[in-house]
This record gives structure tokens, C-alpha cells and sequence, in this order.
């Protein structure tokens, strides 16, 4: 009890910290950071204990109460002397190198607990490059830093540990982690589960479809595929299997409807916020140009459920299953939601930074939330409400502040080093000036570098390395980032290592490997998608009125051909012709050409209603 009352106040008091700095505007930089970190590094400590359940649990609390003492030293440290350590090029001292491998073995160690043994590692290599990377032979070879240097640079300034990836982490991405917690606390959860139930439940597959819209929905706030799978999973996959779905199939719509809400805006696995700060663009460039595709991804599914589910004449849901429109508009329903959603509409309107166009949204929810439950619970169940809202932020913000401060640590050694440069051009020496071979290189590798790593993590990783080396080419600075954040995305849902599918089979209760196998089918699309970015400047709507026609016609011919050749579905009722003409119609698709999107669609269109009238002339 008395463990669970730590981890409940501290959780709160990050919450708390969060919400107090988006109100008030954060401290000054480094303070903010190292603040931010201190709490969640404790937090993180307590809600992750070191041999919890063992008979050795006394000396993990030592360790973990000796870390926290160390991350707590660290980052007072650098709030004392961060005049010092702004206007001044300060030496590192034996007690700053100490203070720092303190640290980064905390963050490395809470890396570790939370997310697995993958990314700590990349750190140390990082690491240990920077340290004895000049022993290395050929191109890979590097001047040298001593543990002074490496030091100044982790600690000892902003480029380190104290840099932009955990500067989002303190302000921007902790605020809406804050908002979406909170949404989800006062009624936004429900109301979204409910709003899907009604929008796909009497549908074929309606079922998966309600996990689709579900996922999508609560994706687009959560940001996180296994938290959403984890979440909305429970109640989606029981019900389709419930219904006669194969447990495969329910645990891949599951896994792959919520890898889709990371790059659906607005929060993107809080993947946004840090390609903004990386591109120096405002937050909406971001969101303008992943919309047209997080929507192709949601069609595509949608399209491939819908064959699959006719296919297989999967059950629709029961009407006295679902609930009535009556209780879903309710004012107290959506009240909150569209308060929270106005809110921060008007603080982005009004020029506001986004952390405090969060806590407008905060506030507008809270306000909304009062007024509409008035009468309908009591002060106390309300402010509960609100204190498990903070609480949740508060657990939520530990995976990405460490995840992130880890990551800027590895994202320093690699600028330190310039090993990223020299990848880059490694890749480019491989595949020479062909984009479209650039392109299949770095997606491979970000496939491969993600897996196992949560979103952010991986893009802030492949975006070090692998993004340079598609701008050399020519590609768009934006499309470069988004194409290996995708990838790094879909690592989530591709074998072997696809952690997504493996929470989702654990709910089904299924083996995984037919389950990937179903995921990948259904997320077919997704591994295309970002090709059209690189094709199509429209998809990134750029280029006018006729190159976002066009990206939005080849998205379509994609998103309907895609899952027509993969579910079987059929055309013309041959299937040989039917395989012959999705073909081609993929090829005109990623085509590009002015005329080619809207003749793929036609030769869609034209061979479906053929199929048609055919199968009505035989009946």
C-alpha cells in the first residue's frame, strides 16, 4: 500500500509539475529539463522497481533509491549552476564525469525496465563509438574525444542531455500527454469507444470496424500502438472473436487500426513535436502533411476489412449491442471533447505556443466536464477523476522522458562523431543518385532499427542517421522525415520482432506468427504510402489544386487495389483477369504522371461495375 501511494502521489505531482509550467510557462531551459527529468526519473523508479516480488526486492530498493539520489544530485547540479553553465564554457570536473555516468546509467537502466534491453544498448554504442570510435579502421573512423570532452558534451551544456528531444519532452509533448489523459479520464474514452460502435458495428466485419475507428480515435491522443492495443484492445478483440472472427485476424485488425493512430495527427506518437523542433517548421506544417496519408492508411484498412469481412461473411454487431445516438450526442458526452478541441484550435488561432494551447484545451475540458456533470456525480468523484487523469499523464510522461533524454543522448554522440553524415553517404555511394533505391534502402534499415523501439525513439534514431542521406538525393526535407518515420512506425506490426501483434495475440490468445502474418496483409498499404511522398508532391498538399488531385487519386486506386488483389475480392469474377488489372492498376498508380492516378481509378471502377452487371445478367 504504502509503494502504491508513492508511485499515486509522484505520478500526480509530475501531472502537476506539467500542468503548473503549460499554465505559467516553463522555467528557463536546462532548470525545466532537469527538473522534468529528476520527477520522472523517481517516478519511473518507483513505478518500475528493480526485483519486485523476489526475496532480493531490499537490494534493488537500495539501487533504485541510490539512482534516484543520483538522477536528484545530477539535476540539481545543473539547476545551481546553470548560469554557469550558459554563459560560461565550463571544464568538466571528476565530479561532473561522475554526476553524468550517474545519470546516464539511470536513464539507460529505467530504459531498460520500460521499454527492453534494445535501446540502452544503441545508447552504450553510442557511447563507446564516441569513446573509441578513432580505433576503428576505414570510413568509419573518427578524430577521438576523451570522457572530458564527452562529458561537456552530454552534460555540460544543451546539446546533450539537456537538449531539444528532452526540452519537447519537458514542455510541448508533456502537455499534451496531460490533455489526452486528461480527456480520456473525464468521459473522451467512452465517447469514442461508443461514436465507433455506432459508426461500424452494422457493417460487414462491423465488428473490426468498430476496432478500427476505436484505434484510430484513440491513437490520434494516446500516441502509442501497444498502450492503444493494450487499451482498446480488451474490449475490441474479445468481441470479435465473440462473434465468430478468426483469433488471428481480430488480433491483427487490433494491432494494426492502432499502429495507424502514430501517425495519424494530431500527436503522432509524439513523433510531431520533435520533427517540427528537428525542421525548425511550425507544428502545423507537420500535421498539414501527414493528414492525406494517416487518411489513406484508415481507408486502406477499412477497404480491407470490408473484403475480408464480405469474404468470410463475418457477423455484423447486434443491434441491442450497440448504443443509441440518443446516448452518444449526449451534452455531457461531448461537451468535454469538443471544449478541449475548441480550446486548443483558439490557442493555436491566437498564436500561442503549443504547450499552452494544451492547457486551453485543459481548461476548456475541465470547465465542460464541471458544468455538464453537475448533478450527475458528486465534487469528490470529480475531482478523482481529474487527480486519476493527472496520475496517468504523470505515468504516461516516465517512458517518453527517459526514452527521450536517452535518445538525445545517442543523437549528440552521433552529430559529435558524424557518423551520421558518413552513413549517409555510404548509402548514397551504394545506390547512387536513384531516389526510388535510396528510398528502399533507408526503409529496410528503418524497419530493421525500429524494431523493438517505441515510435518516438525510433524516429528520433532514423531520422539521425538515415534521413540526411534522402535529402542528399533531392528528396524534400519533410517527405525525407515522414517517409523514415513511417517506416520506423510500421516496425511495430512487421516480423519478427512486431510487438504490436504480440500484445494483440496475447488478448486473442493466439500464436503470433499468423497474426503477423494478417497484419502485414491488412497494413499492406502502409509500406507503400510512403513511396507516394516521395512521388507525389501533393500528398504532403504541396503543389497546388492538380498535385493534391492527383496524390489524392493515386492514394485511392492504391488504397482500393491494394487490399482488392491481397483479400481476393472480386472484379469481373475471373481471377485471373481480376490479378491482371490490380496490377496494373498499382502500376499507374505509383506512376507518376498527370493522367495516370485518374486512369488507375477509372480502370478500377470501370472493371467493378462490370463484374457487376455481369453478375446481375447470370442471376
Amino acid at each position: 500500500m504504502t509503494a502504491e501511494r508513492v508511485q499515486k502521489g509522484l505520478a500526480i505531482l509530475v501531472g502537476a509539475f506539467v500542468f503548473y509550467t503549460a499554465a505559467t510557462g516553463p522555467f528557463e531551459g536546462l532548470i525545466q529539463r532537469a527538473l522534468f527529468l529528476a520527477l520522472v526519473c523517481c517516478l519511473g523508479f518507483a513505478l518500475y522497481p528493480l526485483g519486485a516480488g523476489t526475496r532480493w526486492r531490499p537490494a534493488g530498493l537500495a539501487l533504485d533509491l541510490a539512482l534516484s539520489a543520483v538522477v536528484l544530485a545530477a539535476c540539481g547540479y545543473v539547476v545551481w549552476n546553470y548560469d554557469a553553465i550558459m554563459t560560461t564554457l565550463p571544464w568538466a570536473t571528476t565530479l561532473d564525469m561522475v554526476l553524468t555516468a550517474g545519470l546516464v546509467l539511470a536513464v539507460l537502466e529505467l530504459g531498460r525496465r520500460t521499454v527492453g534491453l534494445i535501446f540502452p544498448v544503441l545508447v552504450l554504442l553510442g557511447l563507446g563509438y564516441a569513446l573509441f570510435g578513432n580505433h576503428l579502421p576505414g570510413p568509419l573512423r573518427h578524430r577521438g574525444f576523451d570522457s572530458a570532452f564527452v562529458t561537456e558534451t552530454i552534460f555540460l551544456g544543451d546539446l546533450g542531455i539537456w537538449g531539444m528531444l528532452t526540452g519537447v519532452a519537458a514542455t510541448v509533448i508533456a502537455a499534451f500527454v496531460l490533455f489526452g489523459a486528461l480527456l480520456l479520464h473525464t468521459g473522451g474514452g467512452q465517447a469514442f469507444m461508443d461514436l465507433a460502435m455506432r459508426l461500424g458495428g452494422r457493417q460487414p466485419g462491423g465488428a473490426a470496424k468498430i476496432a478500427t475507428i476505436a484505434s484510430g480515435l484513440f491513437g490520434m491522443i494516446s500516441g502509442s500502438a501497444v498502450a492503444n492495443v493494450a487499451t482498446t484492445g480488451n474490449f475490441t478483440i474479445p468481441m470479435m472473436i465473440r462473434l465468430g472472427y478468426p483469433r488471428p485476424f481480430a488480433a491483427a485488425v487490433e494491432a494494426v487500426a492502432s499502429t495507424g493512430g502514430q501517425i495519424a495527427p494530431p500527436i503522432m506518437g509524439a513523433a510531431a513535436f520533435v520533427m517540427a523542433e528537428i525542421l525548425g517548421v511550425p507544428y502545423t506544417t507537420i500535421i498539414m502533411g501527414a493528414i492525406l496519408p494517416a487518411i489513406l492508411f484508415y481507408v486502406s484498412v477499412f477497404v480491407t476489412v470490408h473484403f475480408v469481412a464480405v469474404r468470410r461473411e463475418l457477423a455484423v454487431v447486434p443491434e441491442a449491442d450497440l448504443p443509441a445516438w440518443a446516448t452518444i450526442l449526449a451534452p455531457r458526452r461531448v461537451a468535454p471533447i469538443l471544449c478541449a478541441l475548441g480550446g486548443l484550435g483558439i490557442g493555436i488561432w491566437l498564436g500561442r505556443s503549443i504547450s499552452t494551447s494544451a492547457f486551453y484545451g485543459v481548461i476548456g475540458l475541465l470547465l465542460a466536464f464541471v458544468l455538464t456533470q453537475a448533478g450527475q456525480l458528486r465534487p469528490r468523484a470529480m475531482t478523482g477523476r481529474v487527480l486519476d487523469g493527472l496520475e496517468d499523464a504523470g505515468r504516461g510522461m516516465v517512458i517518453i522522458g527517459v526514452l527521450l533524454a536517452g535518445a538525445q543522448v545517442l543523437v549528440s554522440m552521433i552529430n559529435l562523431t558524424g557518423i551520421g553524415v558518413t552513413l549517409s553517404s555510404l548509402i548514397v555511394a551504394l545506390a547512387g543518385d536513384s531516389v526510388v533505391l535510396v528510398a528502399g534502402i533507408v526503409g529496410l534499415v528503418c524497419l530493421i532499427m525500429g524494431m523493438g523501439l517505441p515510435t518516438t525513439a525510433a524516429y528520433v534514431l532514423v531520422a539521425a542517421v538515415l534521413a540526411p542521406a534522402m535529402t542528399a538525393v533531392g528528396v524534400d526535407p519533410l517527405a525525407a522525415h515522414l517517409f523514415v518515420f513511417y517506416f520506423a512506425t510500421i516496425s511495430v506490426i512487421t516480423p519478427p520482432v512486431c510487438v504490436a501483434v504480440f500484445v494483440a495475440s496475447g488478448i486473442a490468445k493466439t500464436n503470433w506468427l499468423p497474426a503477423a502474418g494478417e497484419a502485414v496483409r491488412l497494413g499492406a498499404v502502409t509500406y507503400i504510402v510512403p513511396f507516394l511522398l516521395l512521388l507525389y508532391p501533393g500528398m504532403l498538399l504541396q503543389g497546388g489544386v492538380l498535385g493534391i488531385l492527383e496524390a489524392v487519386f493515386a492514394g485511392l486506386a492504391l488504397v482500393l487495389a491494394v487490399p482488392a488483389l491481397l483479400a481476393g475480392a472480386p472484379l469481373t469474377g475471373r481471377r485471373g483477369v481480376d490479378v491482371a488489372l490490380l496490377l496494373v492498376v498499382i502500376g499507374l498508380a505509383i506512376f507518376p504522371h498527370v493522367a495516370t492516378p485518374f486512369l488507375a481509378l477509372a480502370l478500377f471502377f470501370g472493371a467493378r461495375h462490370l463484374g457487376h452487371r455481369q453478375k446481375r445478367a447470370l442471376a
